[in-house]
């Protein structure tokens, strides 16, 4: 089973964590999160996140999720890309963990085109019954 790493600003990974086992009704194997603030060095949590990383691949790669590309968490990330066993998608959302949880049965380019699918679809215009009526 692919690994799965949030690591984003704050304690949004925790909560997006937290909502995955809500919606699972179990908390997920291989799955680890790290919180960076802007107090943290990111000379500091490099090591952190190598350990944390290490705990959770068990041989068949990691996939990081991260929020927002070029902030300090994704840069994190971008060290520890491995191209093919460890690769990483930024712009995490719900539906985006969900469908990596999914389908981290698979193999690493399965996983990342269908998380990235998630997120993207994930996102929806809602329209209520109002509009629906003109």
């Amino acid at each position: 089973m692919i690994g799965i790493f949030l690591i984003t600003h704050g304690s949004l990974g925790e909560s997006l964590v937290q909502c995955a086992c809500h919606v699972l009704n179990k908390r997920p194997q291989q799955i680890v999160q790290l919180g960076v603030s802007s107090q943290d060095d990111p000379l500091d949590v490099f090591p952190l996140a190598q350990d944390m990383m290490r705990l959770i691949d068990t041989g068949e790669g990691v996939l990081l999720l991260t929020d927002i590309f070029g902030a300090t968490p994704s840069n994190i990330a971008l060290k520890l890309l491995q191209p093919g066993r460890v690769e990483g998608v930024a712009g995490v959302n719900l539906p985006m963990l969900l469908r990596a949880l999914t389908y981290r049965e698979k193999d690493m380019e399965t996983l990342v085109t269908r998380a990235v699918s998630g997120g993207r679809d994930g996102v929806t215009l809602m329209k209520g019954a109002r509009d629906a009526q003109g």
